[in-house]
């Protein structure tokens, strides 16, 4: 019950600070796309978060976690800040560019697909951290709940496919709130979370049994066929 109450405080704190983003930015809370995007993202956490917290309660603590900790490297620790301010940032940017100035104009039906494109991306990520129950959010080699190398699923295909899935859900993000400009912010995030695995793979491939021998078999790191 605890472990649900945590969540349950996290996600109207995290949600309730990202619509203030949300709805400052765009000037105005008559804003479909800010509500539509929020309703969906706080209800899918919950729905999600319930499952895990019945599933692998170890894996949910280990996300509900801050994402500055004690045995996270100093290089990811200022890396995962960029990164959250990029985001954070990002989605206040596209909605002032679809509510307050009005830059992109973007059809409905391609919101409702942006819809879509976000839920399978929340469901990729899902499957990931069912897949995974060491998926912390911040690098470290959890050796208190004996990590070991994962091979199955998605990991089969590319070695982090958390941050595949975090490039889809900026997309669908961009869409929902109806910015074409939004999109833009896809590339930047690649770059930063291609600096990020290098500082994660440094950390496995030292601290973690096994590593090398998986990256030996399962060649690309974010992008299947290609890198």
């Amino acid at each position: 019950m605890g472990l649900f109450l945590n969540l349950i405080a996290q996600t109207i704190v995290w949600f309730g600070f990202m619509g203030a983003i949300i709805f400052v930015a765009a000037g105005t809370t008559d804003y479909a796309g800010g509500w539509l995007y929020l309703g969906m993202m706080a209800t899918l956490s919950v729905v999600f978060g319930t499952i895990m917290a019945r599933v692998d309660p170890g894996l949910l603590r280990e996300r509900l976690k801050p994402p500055v900790q004690k045995d996270q490297p100093l290089a990811d620790k200022l890396l995962l800040v960029t990164i959250l301010l990029l985001m954070l940032g990002g989605m206040g940017f596209m909605a002032a560019d679809a509510a307050r100035w009005h830059w992109s104009a973007m059809p409905s039906s391609v919101q409702w697909a942006g819809c879509g494109l976000l839920l399978a991306a929340l469901l990729f990520i899902y499957w990931i951290m069912r897949t995974n129950s060491f998926a912390a959010p911040v690098v470290k080699i959890q050796k208190d709940r004996g990590q070991a190398v994962i091979t199955t699923g998605p990991y089969a295909i590319v070695r982090h496919p958390m941050y595949l899935g975090a490039l889809f859900y900026i997309a669908g993000t961009s869409l929902v709130l109806g910015s074409w400009w939004g999109l833009a912010a896809i590339p930047l995030l690649a770059l930063l979370l291609g600096m990020r695995i290098g500082i994660e793979e440094q950390a496995l491939r030292t601290g973690l049994e096994g590593y090398d021998e998986y990256a030996h078999h399962v060649r690309r790191r974010l992008i299947p066929f290609i890198w």
